[in-house]
């Protein structure tokens, strides 16, 4: 298990270590929010690399990842706990046919540790040998307000009360990412008791050096083709422009197709990598691919 990082620079390093480029900014909020035990709320686009700071951060802390994957309808059962209902009328007939009369005895055993099934939210608040885990709560904006209110008593005490057996509390916090593509609005009740980051699209230096950390193996030239051609046409009115995750996949693509530059046949007939909707796809491909190709062509030697 690795320390807390002790500063900015520290964080920095720690994120570079596992191949996330990250900007001053977003070390500087990652670092305060590690240091003063508060939730970190990132929103942005989706495939900015949101999602991926939590998982870096485990990986580099070596601490456990606990996922929260929120959804419409997201309740107490599937987020932090629910009982083993099986479990609990077999073990009544168990007592039953034992002869067992003792009703409180009965409903202490059937309201047990034993039949209680831990969610991600209360997991995250166990005791752990390699310390606190990194509890990722993954697109909040799916879920409704009500669920928002939920969460108020974990993100303010980092703990969960279970009527039947009393009050979980974390003897240390866990390090808790939010995510948020920003379908909606997310409440401010939620949105004080967390540090906040918008983390945007990369500029062009960035995104190569997060294209060379995450894929060594694509070729000097196509590389940089690959990110100015994808910084160009995030410049277009789209749908959906693409995402730091598209640039990746549409890289590993080209190298699996041989590719060391970009031609405009290459780059129609992958075109289905970088952008996700028919409409985006049809506007860019044909002459408006060239030309981009072409402008892309004449910045990048």
């Amino acid at each position: 298990m690795a320390s807390l990082p002790q500063s900015i620079d520290s964080t920095l390093a720690l994120l570079n270590s596992g191949h996330y480029v990250a900007d001053r900014a977003l070390a500087t909020v990652a670092f305060l929010a590690m240091k003063m035990g508060r939730p970190l709320f990132l929103e942005g686009e989706a495939g900015v690399g949101k999602t991926e700071i939590a998982k870096v951060l485990a990986a580099t802390l070596g601490r456990k990842l606990i996922r929260l994957q929120c959804y419409e309808g997201l309740d107490v059962s599937s987020a932090v706990y629910e009982w083993n209902y099986a479990g609990q009328m077999m073990a009544i007939r168990l007592a039953e046919a034992a002869g067992e009369t003792d009703r409180d005895r009965l409903g202490a055993d059937v309201f047990s540790e034993k039949h209680l099934i831990k969610r991600p939210l209360l997991k995250a608040l166990e005791p752990d040998t390699a310390g606190a885990p990194v509890l990722l709560i993954d697109e909040l904006d799916r879920t409704d307000e009500a669920f928002e209110a939920f969460l108020l008593e974990i993100l303010s005490d980092f703990q969960v009360t279970v009527p039947e057996l009393g009050t979980f509390k974390a003897p240390e916090p866990p390090i808790v990412i939010i995510t948020s593509n920003r379908t909606r609005e997310i409440h401010d009740a939620l949105k004080r008791r967390c540090l906040y980051h918008w983390v945007d699209y990369p500029d062009q230096a960035r995104e190569l050096a997060i294209l060379k950390a995450r894929h060594a193996d694509t070729p000097a030239r196509l590389a940089k083709q690959v990110v100015a051609y994808v910084q160009a046409i995030r410049k277009e009115e789209l749908f959906k422009a693409p995402g730091v995750a598209e640039t990746l996949d549409w890289a590993s693509a080209l190298v699996e197709l041989d590719a060391v530059a970009l031609d405009p046949v290459l780059v129609n007939d992958t075109l289905g990598v970088l952008l996700k909707y028919q409409d985006d796809i049809a506007k860019v491909q044909g002459s408006k691919a060239k030309e981009l190709l072409d402008r892309v062509k004449a910045e990048v030697r």
